[in-house]
């Protein structure tokens, strides 16, 4: 049980040493509007203090003279030794904890489940994440706030207001201090939040052949990143005490000899 703060359970001043702060930074990888790209992840890195990781990466950037924004669908044999590098970083720093969540758009939990609207899904997705990423020991005394990647969207969404309401409503207390978004290119953080679900995306194509031999810097990458995790593929999903990646069943439903409730039936079933 979180200790408690006071009766009402309501954040006052003097409960400032006991008030967790953290942030969370998220991107999503798969075009929303693009009915070829069916895969579509939510991502988020949540950390304490941003500054530790955030610092070692700029330091890298200016030993290797590397000023260039780092996303998957770019990676190339000039950038990847670099994207690997910030992996590498990404790992060897403590605290950090990474969420995702992947859904197939043209299966039948997105359409049931939001009506095959992209922005609802967005904005259901994200506050699915942002929830799950609450530590329970700290449920109390948690406050975050939010860096997400910027997008276009329609004008009737209003993504930053209802993430906050919405949480906040649902926690009763003060759980979300704001929501924000800002261009991937100032941030290195948004920008490991896309090498890592971009890197999930494409490990999905390959594992249901959307994408048959594909690009080699990128599948060199998805290795990387599944030798560094401990995945072998990441068709079931994949956690531990820093990954909680969750990927629908619908996604399993491309699979050759696929039953109804979306495993396979292969002698050599998927593993993660």
């Amino acid at each position: 049980m979180p200790e408690e703060i006071n009766k009402s359970d309501e954040l006052k001043l003097s409960d400032l040493d006991k008030i967790r702060t953290r942030f969370c930074f998220l991107d999503e990888s798969g075009n929303l509007n693009d009915a070829t790209a069916p895969f579509f992840t939510i991502g988020v890195l949540k950390c304490s203090q941003p500054y530790f990781v955030s610092s070692r990466i700029i330091y890298k950037r200016q030993a290797n003279n590397f000023h260039d924004e780092l996303k998957f669908n770019k990676l190339s044999k000039n950038n990847l030794p670099f994207a690997k590098e910030v992996i590498k970083t990404f790992f060897d720093t403590r605290s950090l904890y990474f969420y995702s969540y992947t859904l197939d758009k043209q299966g039948s939990y997105f359409n049931r489940e939001f009506g095959g609207d992209p922005w609802k899904a967005y904005e259901d997705i994200s506050i699915r994440l942002l929830k799950s990423s609450c530590v329970p020991k700290d449920i109390l005394t948690e406050i975050l706030i939010v860096i997400a990647d910027y997008v276009t969207t329609p004008p009737d969404v209003r993504f930053e207001v209802n993430v906050k309401r919405r949480i906040n409503e649902e926690f009763h207390r003060l759980a979300i201090a704001g929501v924000a978004r800002f261009d991937s290119r100032s941030n290195d953080l948004l920008q490991i939040v896309d090498l890592i679900i971009g890197a999930i995306n494409y490990d999905l194509k390959l594992s249901t052949g959307l994408v048959k031999s594909g690009d080699r810097h990128k599948r060199q990458f998805v290795e990387f990143l599944r030798e560094n995790i401990g995945a072998s593929n990441f068709l079931q999903g994949f956690r531990s005490h820093m990954f909680n990646i969750f990927v629908d069943k619908d996604i399993r439903q491309r699979l050759p000899f696929a039953s109804k409730d979306g495993d396979s039936i292969n002698e050599k079933g998927p593993s993660s």
